[in-house]
C-alpha cells in the first residue's frame, strides 16, 4: 500500500494520485479528512458529509483509474472539485450556451475575419506571460461567466501591447451591465461583450468594479469610468488552425472549448488530449503555445483559480487530425483590436452632496432622517452607492434588494415569479445609516 503524501501549493494543496495498489475505505475516509481539511471544506450536516464522502470517493476511483493507466499524456488530482458530481460541475463552471452560439452566427456573421497574418512568420514557441501581457488567474466561482474572463484577459493583453501598461479589467462590469445578448451568470460570448466595450467606449478597472460571482443590478456610475478602450475585434476563420496560431503569435486570443469532459474538472498537468466533444460550452484564453518533447500544445489560461491544473492554467493538444481541434478549441476563436489610446483616467468621483450644507462620501446615499412639509432637514449617510432608504429612518438597502425589512434586519427583492428572496449576505446588506456630521 503506497503512503500519500499531500504537496503544498499555496496556500492550499493539490494531490498529485499516480496509484497502483487498491485503497480501503478507511484509508480513503482518513483521505477526504485531509482533504477537506487542506481546502476549507465544511458541510452542513453528516448527512451533507456523507455525500460528500460519497462523490469524493467516485471522482478518486475515476483519477486513480487515469493515473494507473501509464500511457496518458496529462494527469489528473484530488483538487478543489472533488467533492463535487460531473453534474453539479458543469452546472455552474460552464457558460457558452447553445442558443448564444446560434445567435452569434446570425448577429454577427459579416464580423471581419483574420487576413493581416497571412504572411506573417511565426515563432516556434510564444508565452505571452513572459511579456508581461496576462493578469494574474482569476476565479469565477460559481457562476457561468466564463465568457467575461475570457473577453477581459484577451483585452488585458492587447491594452499591454499597445500601451505598455498591465490593467486588469472588470468581469463585473461585464455581466451586470452586458445584458443585450450576454446573460450574466447564465452564459454569453466574447464577441457581444466586444460590441458591449466599443459601445461604451471602454471599460472599467478590476479595482474600481470589482467581482463578486453574481449578477447585481448595473452600476451606470462606472460605466463611465472608461479606463480601457478597444477600437473592433477579429474572428478567426473556424477550423482554421494555422489561423489561430497566427493570431497567438501577435496576442492572446479568445476561444470556446467543450469544458464539460469529466477530466477536465480533475486536471493537473500534462498535455490534455481528451476524450472530449466539440460541442463548445465553455470560454479561455490562449495565451501562447509551445512544445514538449516534440508534441505541440496550446497554453490556455481558464478562470476556476489558480488552485486547478497548473496554477490555472492547462496545455491542451495542437497539430491535430482534427480540424476541430481537442475540445473544439479551432472553432470559435476572436481577439479585440487597438490601435488608439487610451482616454485620460477620469477623476474619482467626488462627496455626494445632500443638499446645500450637507454631504456623503463617495459612493454613499443621502438619506433623510427628518422630514417635515415635505422638506428634509436633517440627514443620514448610506454605506452603499444608489442604496433604497428604509422608512425608519435608520436603515437602508441596496439597489439589488431594496425592500426593508426592518423587523428581521433583512433587505429583500422581488423575483421573476413574484417570490420574495432574502440575500445571503444579510449582515452585509442590511446597513445602519449614520450621521452626516460624523463625515
Amino acid at each position: 500500500m503506497k503512503i500519500f503524501t499531500f504537496i503544498p501549493q499555496l496556500p492550499s494543496l493539490i494531490l498529485l494520485l499516480s496509484l497502483s495498489s487498491f485503497v480501503s475505505s478507511s484509508d480513503t475516509s482518513k483521505l477526504f479528512e485531509e482533504w477537506s481539511k487542506n481546502h476549507g471544506k465544511t458541510y452542513a450536516s453528516e448527512q451533507e458529509k456523507l455525500h460528500r464522502f460519497k462523490v469524493f470517493e467516485d471522482n478518486y476511483a475515476f483519477v486513480t483509474q487515469h493515473n494507473q493507466m501509464g500511457n496518458s499524456s496529462y494527469t489528473l488530482s484530488l483538487n478543489a472539485f472533488a467533492d463535487l458530481t460531473h453534474q453539479e460541475f458543469k452546472t455552474t463552471r460552464l457558460g457558452l450556451p447553445p442558443s448564444l452560439l446560434r445567435l452569434k452566427f446570425n448577429k454577427f456573421q459579416d464580423q471581419p475575419v483574420v487576413d493581416d497574418n497571412d504572411l506573417l512568420e511565426v515563432p516556434s514557441q510564444v508565452d505571452w506571460r513572459e511579456s508581461g501581457a496576462v493578469t494574474n488567474v482569476k476565479d469565477q466561482g460559481s457562476c457561468g461567466a466564463c465568457w467575461s474572463f475570457s473577453a477581459t484577459g484577451a483585452i488585458e493583453g492587447i491594452n499591454k501591447i499597445v500601451t505598455g501598461s498591465l490593467v486588469s479589467l472588470s468581469e463585473q462590469e461585464l455581466v451586470d451591465c452586458d445584458t443585450r445578448y450576454n446573460s450574466g451568470c447564465g452564459g454569453g460570448l466574447m464577441d457581444y461583450a466586444y460590441q458591449f466595450i466599443i459601445e461604451n467606449k471602454g471599460i472599467d478597472t478590476e479595482e474600481d468594479y470589482p467581482y463578486e460571482g453574481r449578477q447585481a443590478l448595473c452600476k451606470k456610475d462606472k460605466l463611465k469610468r472608461r479606463v480601457v478602450t478597444i477600437d473592433g475585434y477579429t474572428d478567426v476563420p473556424s477550423k482554421d488552425e494555422n489561423k489561430l496560431l497566427k493570431a497567438v503569435a501577435v496576442q492572446p486570443v479568445s476561444v470556446g472549448i467543450c469544458g464539460s469532459a469529466r477530466a477536465f474538472q480533475m486536471y493537473s498537468k500534462g498535455i490534455f488530449t481528451g476524450p472530449c466533444s466539440t460541442s463548445l460550452d465553455h470560454a479561455v484564453l490562449i495565451v501562447g503555445y509551445g512544445s514538449e518533447n516534440g508534441v505541440d500544445y496550446w497554453i490556455v489560461k481558464n478562470s476556476w483559480g489558480k488552485f486547478w491544473g497548473m496554477n490555472g492554467y492547462i496545455h491542451i493538444l495542437r497539430n491535430t487530425e482534427s480540424y476541430a481541434g481537442i475540445c473544439g478549441i479551432n472553432l470559435l476563436a476572436s481577439y479585440p483590436t487597438k490601435t488608439s489610446p487610451n482616454p485620460p483616467i477620469p477623476p474619482p468621483p467626488g462627496p455626494v452632496r445632500c443638499n446645500l450644507f450637507t454631504h456623503c462620501s463617495e459612493g454613499e446615499t443621502c438619506c433623510c432622517s427628518w422630514k417635515f412639509l415635505g422638506i428634509c432637514f436633517s440627514w443620514k449617510c448610506c454605506g452603499v452607492s444608489s442604496a433604497v432608504c428604509c422608512k425608519d429612518k435608520r436603515h437602508c438597502c441596496p439597489q439589488d434588494y431594496p425592500i426593508c425589512d426592518t423587523r428581521n434586519s433583512q433587505c429583500l427583492k422581488r423575483v421573476a415569479n413574484g417570490t420574495i428572496t432574502m440575500a445571503s449576505d444579510k449582515e452585509d446588506t442590511f446597513h445602519q445609516t449614520k450621521d452626516w456630521s460624523s463625515q
